[in-house]
């Protein structure tokens, strides 16, 4: 039977870039719903089209639109999802009303003998002055949009990329002001998502202030069923 796992992260707390290593090393397909869309839009599939309606508006896609182009994916046979060994979403759902939702939709799409939810949800955990501090050290090159950061990847000139030695900037949504209401919105959504899981023994958290490396194996022991430090 496929893997059906999801990762859960406050923003920066580091889940894609997990989400991204875990899947190379499992053969996941890594669905995240923003890629999903913007796929599907260019595709021109049915869910697509509905999508593009919205996005193109400035509106936010409706659930019932999300879900769609998730499903649509899933259930594409010519994809790599097909071909993988199951899937791993990343930041969906994003509370608990979706999670019901994705829940009641796994289980009518599996067949009739057998229920089918989430197998694992893995919950990256990093205190919030920590992922203050790592998005508000943030730059970005204005010239050929490589990362940098004041404390952890700093550039050879101050200011000045190394590649392209275009100016560094940082992003307006990267400032402490507008992390904090990010993350206290995050927090307000995801709390119940948390508990949701919970009361379904599949949630597993762990701890992401560490090194990418540590991060990731401890993820791969929870995809697996081991009880090591860092899990819980």
């Amino acid at each position: 039977m496929k893997r059906q796992t999801a990762i859960l992260g406050a923003p920066g707390a580091g889940k894609g870039t997990q989400a991204q290593q875990v899947c190379a090393q499992l053969n996941l397909e890594h669905l995240s719903t923003g890629d999903l869309l913007r796929a599907a839009v260019a595709a021109g599939s049915s869910a697509g089209l509905q999508a593009k309606n919205f996005m193109d508006a400035g509106n936010l896609v409706p659930d019932e639109v999300v879900f769609g182009v998730l499903f649509e994916r899933l259930g594409n046979e010519s994809s790599r999802t097909a071909k993988s060994d199951g899937y791993m979403l990343d930041g969906f759902p994003r509370n608990r009303v979706q999670a019901e939702e994705l829940d009641r939709r796994l289980s009518e799409a599996a067949p009739s003998s057998q229920a089918q939810t989430l197998d694992v949800v893995v919950d990256i955990c990093v205190p919030d002055e920590r992922i203050v501090a790592r998005l508000t050290g943030r730059r970005i090159c204005k010239g050929c949009g490589r990362n940098y950061h004041v404390e952890f990847v700093k550039p050879k000139q101050d200011g000045v990329c190394d590649d392209c030695g275009g100016e560094l900037y940082q992003r307006s949504d990267d400032t402490e002001s507008v992390v904090m209401e990010r993350l206290s919105v995050y927090h307000e959504q995801t709390a119940p998502l948390e508990v949701y899981y919970k009361e379904q023994g599949i949630l597993v958290t762990v701890d992401g202030d560490r090194a990418v490396e540590t991060v990731t194996q401890a993820v791969l022991d929870a995809l697996s069923g081991n009880n090591v430090a860092g899990l819980s």
